[in-house]
């Protein structure tokens, strides 16, 4: 298994695509196994693509592309901006409220990042705003995303560690709406100190705020309606995929009436792309998961962990500061199908809610992807803003330091994260 490792981290090292040092890694533990033919790792490859959930991914990805080409993130701008436009810092609090509101919507941090940085971006360092502080609120509050169904993250949570999904996607409501208070916090205070402009002078009325509401109507009732088909039973997480694919074309093609046939082709390009990309990394981790269980790694981590400690609290805790370490080198989808089939049996040992645990996990796994050296949504925003990593690193530790702060919080107070789900199934699942 150190072979395995360092072979992975090696090659991850001088440049080679994830995909790719996944799969080198994962073959060379069936060629240097001489009870393990090599034939087992093409099979494993070949079984992770035969997967019903796992239709959710591309389905949702493709839904996200959808939505975006459908005039739905401009009706959701226009509520946000009209909603909290008017607090200190507006174009930062627009962009945590639309982070929000797209996470619903989206399901990818990176996405959400990329596409607020070419919206509110520019506008927010024409009007005064820091383009280190633009880039921070921007990348750290796609965060958000991670939590709110539905996550791309949590699927493939849901799907490698034998979670459902269902749970997961109700429990991630309300730690996604606590993450919006404390970045909108976090940024009220910053803009206060240094007087950022507000968007709208005026505060909305009850008919304005109502009328944007109407006008994103369709857009706000999607997770909705998407929580409440799969508590209903009336569809899997995979088929609720495949109904967002048809409700976004429904809604681009006849309701706003703002999708040609050419930005259908422009999102059926882009979804190609995305899932090229994600299924690539999930077979080739086929092999590597076959390798941790038959070395019997998380039996040999939990009995290490567990040895000695009586408090759950802390076992989680260890395990979320070496995920927040090792997010920092590593791209999320790739540790969440890496590390997921490790900790969620330790987590059941300990006595823990996987559930509970995945909400906690991509938290940080995602947070990941804005901080250095490697943060992929951290590199978006700065790119297309023009902001060097630096600067962005200082304006971006408060955001980080309130997200950690929030996860702790999530920790010790359960409740937050498991009364959703609890309420809606009835009790632990």
């Amino acid at each position: 298994m150190l072979a395995l490792t360092v072979i992975f981290f090696v090659l991850m090292f001088v440049g080679l695509p994830v995909a790719f040092a996944i799969g080198i890694a994962g073959f060379w533990f069936f060629l240097t196994n001489p009870i393990m033919p090599t034939e087992i790792g093409v099979q494993k490859i070949a079984t992770m693509s035969q997967s019903f959930p796992l239709l959710a991914v591309p389905f949702f990805v493709f839904a996200g592309h959808l939505m975006n080409e459908s005039g739905i993130t401009k009706r959701l701008f226009r509520f946000s901006s009209l909603a909290v436009g008017w607090m200190a810092g507006g174009l930062g609090q627009i962009a945590i409220v639309l982070s929000t509101l797209m996470g619903g919507v989206s399901g990818s941090a990176v996405a959400d990042a990329a596409m607020e940085a070419r919206i509110l971006g520019p506008s927010m360092i024409e009007r005064g705003y820091g383009k280190g502080f633009s880039a921070a609120v921007i990348a750290v509050g796609s965060l958000i995303t991670a939590t709110i169904p539905p996550s791309i993250g949590l699927i493939l949570y849901g799907y490698v560690g034998d979670v459902s999904i269902g749970r997961l996607f109700l429990a991630g409501v309300i730690p996604g709406l606590v993450m919006m208070l404390g970045l909108m916090i976090t940024t009220y205070l910053i803009a206060k100190r240094r007087g950022y402009v507000v968007a709208n002078s005026e505060k909305p009325t009850a008919r304005g705020l109502g009328a944007a509401a109407w006008g994103a109507r369709w857009a706000l009732i999607f997770p909705v309606a998407l929580l409440v088909a799969i508590r209903g039973g009336v569809f899997t997480p995979s088929e609720v995929g495949a109904f967002a694919v048809v409700y976004a074309i429904f809604v681009g093609f006849l309701l706003h009436r703002e999708m040609t046939w050419e930005t259908l082709l422009r999102a059926i390009s882009a979804t190609v792309s995305d899932i090229g990309l994600i299924m690539l990394i999930i077979l080739m981790s086929g092999m590597v998961g076959f390798a941790i269980i038959f070395m019997q790694v998380p039996q040999t981590i939990s009995s290490w962990m567990l040895h000695g400690v009586h408090e759950p609290h802390l076992i989680i805790l260890t395990m979320l500061l070496f995920i927040l370490i090792a997010g920092c080198f590593i791209e999320s989808t790739v540790l969440v199908l890496l590390l997921t089939p490790i900790f969620v049996p330790v987590v059941k040992a300990a006595g823990y809610d996987p559930v509970h645990f995945g909400i906690l996990m991509m938290s940080i796994v995602t947070l990941g992807g804005m901080t250095p050296p490697v943060g992929v949504a951290m590199y978006a925003v700065c790119s297309i803003l023009d902001v060097k990593i630096e600067e962005y690193t200082v304006e971006a530790l408060p955001f980080i330091a309130t997200i950690l702060l929030v996860i702790c919080l999530l920790v010790f107070v359960p409740g937050l994260v498991m009364w959703l789900p609890d309420y809606a199934f009835g009790g632990p699942g």
